[in-house]
């Protein structure tokens, strides 16, 4: 059966090149591992052959994310599979370095989704400076269709739908991570499909004060954070990257044990067991959410409408 073990990459649109290989190589500690002839610029946190690719364009959105599914498992079997489920998907070879198959298709936002199951693991190891993410955690989907878009996630990918934030986001899983995609309404909002923020998992606290510092080196100013949020209670901070994107740093999110459909247990989850269910508001600790990243990220896209 179709399912994906883990969100391997996202590819990004970008405008300032200069500005976002400098961000993900000096700053979040990336390792380059190479640029091809279109300019498409390839960076690893450690072990992959890339976990972000930057490609230049006059945009700045998502341009596709990679699942990585099991080793061993056929792509073309699933390609029959999506088939039979009325999805429509390309089967491409050595489409972009280190990845020798894929399989690409359109989420219903028309987000380009690529599976795979083999990547070349050159394993650089984690760099020594920067701020150095064990990895890229989730993806936060601007949806202008999200009950659509979460049912394709669910249904199709199969992944675990964990929690719920009103009316605002859906948060699904593909391992024991609370989640890997956040799916919000923000889209139907800007009026358009579009990143919302792209995260990535640090080790521990003393790991995220030293981030803040960090940035704060680097004249990028915290937008939201910490603060520990309800869906998945990691302690989050939210920054932007040169691009205007909207980047999330997090450390303790909810380890999901999929056989019995509850959370690992905390010191500061509400309940005991914590079930997946839903919630009314994003914070735990009570900062507002409304007055601060949908607004920010309201405003980017009024300046890229506008533009």
């Amino acid at each position: 059966m179709l399912k994906p073990s883990k969100l391997g990459y996202a590819e990004l649109a970008v405008k300032d090149m200069e500005g976002m290989a400098h961000y993900y190589s000096e700053i979040m500690g990336f390792t380059l591992m190479e640029e091809d002839e279109k300019g498409r610029k390839y960076f690893s946190s450690g072990l992959d052959h890339h976990n972000i690719v930057l490609t230049p364009v006059n945009d700045s959105n998502l341009l596709s994310m990679g699942f990585q599914i099991d080793k061993g498992v056929s792509l073309i079997e699933v390609q029959k599979e999506l088939n039979k489920l009325g999805i429509s998907s390309k089967f491409k070879s050595d489409a972009q370095p280190g990845v020798p198959e894929q399989l690409e298709l359109k989420d219903p936002d028309g987000f380009t989704v690529n599976l795979f199951s083999e990547i070349d693991t050159p394993a650089p190891r984690f760099k020594e400076k920067g701020i150095i993410p064990n990895k890229l955690g989730h993806l936060g989907l601007a949806s202008m269709k999200p009950l659509l878009t979460t049912a394709f996630y669910r249904d199709v990918l199969n992944l675990y739908h964990t929690d719920r934030i009103d009316e605002i986001a859906n948060f699904l899983t593909c391992n024991t991570d609370h989640h890997v995609i956040n799916v919000s309404n923000l889209g139907k909002r800007i009026g358009q499909r579009n990143l919302y923020h792209i995260a990535f998992e640090l080790r521990d606290a003393s790991h995220q004060y030293q981030a803040l510092d960090i940035l704060a080196k680097n004249d990028i100013k915290v937008l939201w954070g910490p603060i520990r949020h309800t869906a998945g209670h990691n302690v989050a901070a939210y920054h932007h990257d040169p691009d205007g994107n909207l980047v999330e740093t997090f450390i303790e999110m909810d380890q999901l044990i999929p056989g019995l459909g509850y959370f690992d247990p905390r010191p500061w989850h509400e309940d005991f067991p914590m079930l997946p269910g839903s919630w009314d508001t994003n914070s735990q600790w009570g900062t507002k959410f409304e007055g601060t990243l949908l607004d920010y990220a309201s405003k980017k896209y009024e300046k890229v409408s506008n533009s």
